[in-house]
C-alpha cells in the first residue's frame, strides 16, 4: 500500500462526511484512510460506518489529546509507505494522489505539502478568510503555491502533508505543542538532514474556519505558536513572521494619533487639529481598499472583497497580538514554554 491518510478529528462528523466522500473519487486507489477520533462529543462514526464498504476505512476513538498526538495515533496503526495529514476541513480533487505521485516520481523527497485554495461552494466568508491566509498582501504568499516556493527550502503544514513512514518513525512524529506542531515537526525533519518539499499540484480545498471570531482565536495562537517555534529552533524568525506585528503596531498608533487629534480639537475648540484626525487613516484606508480590489477581482465577487478588509485585519492583527503577547511573556518576564502558555499544551 502506498499511502495511509490519516485524519484526527474532533466535532466534526459534517466535515468528514464531505472528505471521505471527495476520497471515493480518487483516482488512485492504493490507499487506506484512518479517521482517529479525539474524544469528540459529536463523534463521526456513523459517517464512517457508511464508507467502510466503499474505503479501506479505519476508525478509532481515543480520548482527547490534541490534534498532533492523535495522528502520531493513526501513525502507529498505519500500514502505508507514505503518511499523509489532512485536517478533517478539507476536500480533495479527485486527481489529488495521482499528481502527488507524479511529482514525486519526477522529484524525490522525504517529506512535502500542497497548497490549499478556496472551493466555489464556500460561503463568502470562508472565501475571505481564504484570501486573508494566502494573498501576497497578507501574508506575503509564504504558505505555498508559488514557483519560488517549490523550489525552496519548504516546511510543510498538516492541513496537506505528506511524510515517508521512515521520517516519522525516526523523528517520533508530532510534539505536545498544541498550536505550531505542524511547523516544529517539519523544521525537525528539515533539521534532521530530510529533503523537503512543495507539490504545486496536490492542492486541496481549505474551509479554515467559519466566523470572524473562531479566525481570531486561530492566528492569535497562531502568533504565540511562532514565539514558542523560536525559542525551539534558534534562527528561524524571519522578517516575514516581524511584519503583522508592525502592521499590528502600526494600525494601534495610527488610530491612537487620530484620536489625539480628536481630543485636540475638542479641548482646543479650533479646526486647525482636524488634519491630525483625518491622515492617520489614509494608509489604513489605502490597503484597504487595495485588499478589496484585489480580492474582488481574485474571487470575482465585490461582496467577497468587502469581507476580505476585516478578514485581512483580523489575521494580520490577530496574529500580531499573539505574538506581542508571547515576546512579553517568554522574552521579556523570561517564563517557560509550559508555565506561559499552560493551555497551549496538552498533558
Amino acid at each position: 500500500m502506498s499511502y495511509s491518510i490519516i485524519v484526527p478529528v474532533f466535532n466534526r462528523p459534517d466535515e468528514v462526511r464531505e472528505l471521505l466522500e471527495s476520497l471515493t473519487r480518487q483516482t488512485a486507489k492504493d490507499f487506506e484512510v484512518i479517521i482517529v477520533e479525539d474524544g469528540s462529543k459529536t463523534p463521526c462514526k456513523d459517517v464512517c460506518d457508511k464508507f467502510a464498504g466503499i474505503l479501506d476505512l479505519h476508525y478509532y476513538y481515543k480520548e482527547n489529546s490534541g490534534p498532533g498526538q492523535s495522528r502520531n495515533y493513526g501513525a502507529e496503526r498505519a500500514q502505508g509507505e507514505w503518511l499523509i495529514v489532512l485536517d478533517s476541513d478539507v476536500v480533495l480533487p479527485p486527481d489529488y494522489l495521482d499528481n502527488a505521485a507524479r511529482e514525486l516520481a519526477a522529484c524525490p523527497c522525504d517529506a512535502w505539502g500542497g497548497p490549499d485554495a478556496a472551493h466555489p461552494d464556500f460561503t463568502p466568508v470562508q472565501k475571505a478568510i481564504s484570501y486573508s491566509m494566502t494573498s501576497f498582501f497578507t501574508t506575503g504568499g509564504i504558505r505555498g503555491g508559488s514557483k519560488k516556493a517549490a523550489l525552496d527550502k519548504f516546511f510543510p503544514r498538516s492541513f496537506n502533508m505528506g511524510v515517508r513512514r521512515e521520517v516519522w518513525n525516526e523523528l517520533g512524529g508530532f510534539s505536545k505543542m498544541r498550536f505550531g506542531e505542524d511547523i516544529d515537526f517539519s523544521y525537525r525533519i528539515v533539521e534532521a538532514g530530510y529533503k523537503t518539499r512543495l507539490l504545486p499540484a496536490a492542492w486541496v480545498w481549505h474551509k479554515r474556519r467559519t466566523d470572524f471570531r473562531k479566525f481570531f482565536r486561530q492566528v492569535f495562537n497562531s502568533g504565540i505558536a511562532r514565539i514558542n517555534l523560536t525559542k525551539r529552533h534558534p534562527g528561524t524568525l524571519k522578517l516575514v513572521h516581524l511584519l503583522p506585528t508592525v502592521f499590528t503596531v502600526g494600525v494601534i498608533g495610527l488610530v491612537l494619533v487620530s484620536a489625539v487629534g480628536r481630543l485636540l480639537m475638542y479641548y482646543c475648540s479650533n479646526d486647525q487639529w482636524r488634519w491630525l484626525c483625518l491622515l492617520p487613516w489614509l494608509p489604513i484606508v489605502l490597503y484597504s481598499l487595495i485588499i478589496f480590489v484585489h480580492s474582488s477581482l481574485k474571487n470575482k465577487s465585490a461582496y467577497v472583497g468587502l469581507l476580505s478588509i476585516p478578514a485581512a485585519f483580523v489575521q494580520l492583527m490577530g496574529y500580531g497580538l499573539g505574538f506581542i503577547k508571547a515576546w512579553w511573556k517568554r522574552c521579556v518576564l523570561r517564563q517557560d514554554e509550559f508555565t506561559a502558555f499552560e493551555k497551549n499544551f496538552y498533558k
